[in-house]
């Protein structure tokens, strides 16, 4: 069934509300004092290791043909899934979801079974499975029109059907499966399509991503640029006929650069110097003076006294320079020096191209989740707590405005903060929640592993104990990542090693 595409901020009320937060210092929140509870199997709806090892010795027997085995194999398959469900039904959370990645070594016979298997042995009922990363597709080659390569790329198996496969394994075990995918960012192999290099996103120093990110795989977009839009859109519509249950949109952003540049507290700074964003912009002039102020700010990353006079000379016909959401002083002219003036359109104009940069993110996703909408399925953004924050006269360089996102969609915050303990982590957590519109899903993201400290996190458990304390407004908890909770296969899964 159709649905009417999401009402989304405007550019007038993300210039008010920038302009609020330009003048107010960003809050922090306290810090929690949280003590870890002990690790207790069952409250996570965990299969007990005798459980385990059985299902596994059928599986593998099965495998190998045993006809007996195959049969007792799938009764247990039945039995565990139920005793899932059940289980997360009586306890929070409801839902507890895993990231995963495939890749093509997952194709191996049994691979995807045991993975699946590993999913509901520990208690998950959801997986988010990755579709679109790094600039390639989870298609098989033999039905891939997208303009971006398939993962699996392998001889022999070009109708293997990785991402329909996962979804079906999966759904035999009543997981659900959200299609996982990267948003702006396109990826490397986007970058080397010579049609589609003003696509690309640029700032006013003359760099696209690929220059100021380490990460070369990471290639971001002009959200306004047409052929970007249609791209992407022909791609979510390919994932969506394998049937999966939502979608997640991941890098629903702008690349965050290092050092000093993390803070974008001048025009050049912002990815606006791209073609068809510069004309999105253009549009939103409401007179031919603040055309050309946009103009000469863009330009220049300034607007001077003398650019104002001879403004005025160009177009006398003009009162106040106007652009959307321009609301101009109340004060009379006269009590305006000239400098007052070049202060107020200077400011007025930096907000404008900073709300600009962020409507394109927001009506990006708002498109990329149209047809998950059109079958009546729930779509969600990814994003960190503190991409959309303010840092003295400057934003965040990933200028991520989640706050603004539709609470149609549900909000996944990454919660990964890094101090050792779980107070920071609850502090994201905590600031999602606090700003967070009526009605809105928020599933937090943690990062973890069960039963041990890992990248200066502690354990998974310690974690889902303090997040408890939220658990009147959050019912769903995702984990990142199944590799993380199964690092001793990543080398058998990357580089097909028995």
């Amino acid at each position: 069934m159709y649905k009417a595409p999401v009402k989304l901020p405007t550019v007038k009320s993300l210039t008010q509300s920038l302009f609020t937060a330009f003048f107010t210092s960003s809050m922090l929140l306290p810090n929690l004092s949280i003590k870890p509870a002990a690790a207790q199997i069952m409250e996570f709806c965990q299969l007990s290791p005798k459980a385990v090892k059985e299902k596994e010795n059928l599986r593998l027997s099965a495998l190998q043909g045993n006809r007996n085995a195959q049969n007792r194999y799938q009764r247990i398959l039945k039995q565990h899934s139920q005793e899932l469900q059940d289980c997360r039904r009586r306890n929070w959370p409801q839902t507890q979801a895993i990231w995963l990645r495939l890749y093509p070594c997952d194709t191996e016979p049994g691979r995807i079974n045991q993975i699946m298997d590993q999913i509901v042995n520990s208690g998950y009922n959801q997986v988010y499975l990755e579709a679109f990363y790094d600039g390639q597709v989870l298609l098989p080659s033999a039905d891939n029109p997208t303009v971006w390569p398939s993962v699996v790329r392998t001889k022999g198996k070009e109708k293997v059907d990785l991402l329909a496969e996962g979804i079906k394994k999966a759904k035999e075990r009543n997981l659900k499966v959200y299609a996982w995918m990267f948003t702006l960012n396109f990826g490397y192999t986007y970058s080397q399509i010579d049609n589609r290099k003003d696509a690309l996103a640029r700032n006013g120093k003359g760099q696209n991503s690929i220059e100021v990110v380490d990460n070369r795989s990471q290639v971001f977009v002009d959200p306004y640029n047409n052929q970007a839009k249609t791209d992407y859109y022909r791609m979510v519509q390919q994932i969506m006929r394998r049937n999966p249950d939502g979608v997640l949109f991941d890098y629903v952003r702008y690349p965050r650069q290092a050092g000093s540049d993390s803070i974008a507290t001048k025009v050049s700074d912002l990815w606006l110097y791209t073609p068809a964003i510069q004309a999105a912009l253009f549009r939103r002039a409401k007179n031919s003076k603040g055309l050309e102020l946009m103009r000469r700010f863009l330009n220049k990353g300034y607007v001077t006294v003398g650019d104002i006079n001879e403004v005025d000379k160009l177009y006398p016909q003009e009162d106040e320079p106007m652009w959307e959401g321009r609301v101009p002083p109340i004060a009379s002219k006269t009590l305006l020096t000239a400098k007052d003036k070049q202060q107020i359109l200077q400011t007025d104009l930096w907000l404008l191209t900073v709300a600009h940069a962020m409507q394109g993110i927001l009506d990006f996703v708002n498109l990329a989740s149209h047809p998950a909408r059109e079958k009546n399925l729930p779509a969600g953004v990814v994003f960190f707590p503190y991409g959309n924050q303010t840092v003295g006269k400057g934003y965040d360089s990933r200028l991520q405005p989640w706050d603004k996102f539709s609470n149609n969609l549900e909000w996944h915050p990454m919660s990964y903060a890094t101090c050792g303990n779980a107070s920071c982590i609850m502090d994201e957590v905590q600031r999602v929640l606090s700003m967070a519109k009526p009605g809105t899903q928020v599933i937090p993201a943690l990062a973890g592993k069960w039963g041990e400290e890992i990248t200066n996190r502690p354990s998974l458990e310690v974690q889902m104990a303090a997040l408890k304390r939220y658990s009147s407004q959050v019912n769903a908890v995702s984990h990142f990542s199944y590799s993380w909770q199964h690092p001793e296969q990543e080398n058998q899964r990357k580089f097909c090693q028995n």
